[in-house]
């Protein structure tokens, strides 16, 4: 699932970096990207270095390849953006009010579950 952010060659090479459970190579994250064109190495080595350029991936060097991995986990990553997306809206209450109104029942189950885990860590920290 492509987020709006990436394009769609981003998208599929932090999937991949995602998906996996180590670092890897641009040879191994080529190999592991699930996308519908052939794209030449060359090509993923370039986005993978604007990738990290931007800020969304780590590196290091390994023998003569990088060896790259995300910054932060996909649910950090999408929290981070709908954190910007809130920021940058007008009136965030009729925003949130719409974004909530779209959820299933069982969303909102989680939802309920999930203010009830914020609230309880704040009266820990406090």
């Amino acid at each position: 699932m492509a987020m709006r952010e990436f394009g769609e060659l981003e998208a599929a090479i932090m999937d991949a970096l995602w998906r996996s459970d180590r670092p890897l190579a641009v040879r191994e994250v080529r190999e592991s990207m699930d996308y519908e064109r052939d794209v030449a190495y060359t090509t993923v080595m370039t986005v993978t270095n604007i990738l990290y350029h931007k800020g969304l991936l780590e590196r290091e060097k390994a023998g003569r390849a990088w060896l790259y991995w995300p910054r932060e986990s996909r649910e950090e990553h999408t929290a981070r953006v709908m954190s910007e997306v809130f920021s940058a809206c007008g009136d965030r209450g009729t925003t949130m009010l719409r974004f909530v109104e779209s959820f299933s029942d069982e969303e909102m189950a989680r939802l309920c579950d999930v203010l009830s885990e914020v609230r309880a860590q704040r009266t820990r920290a406090s």
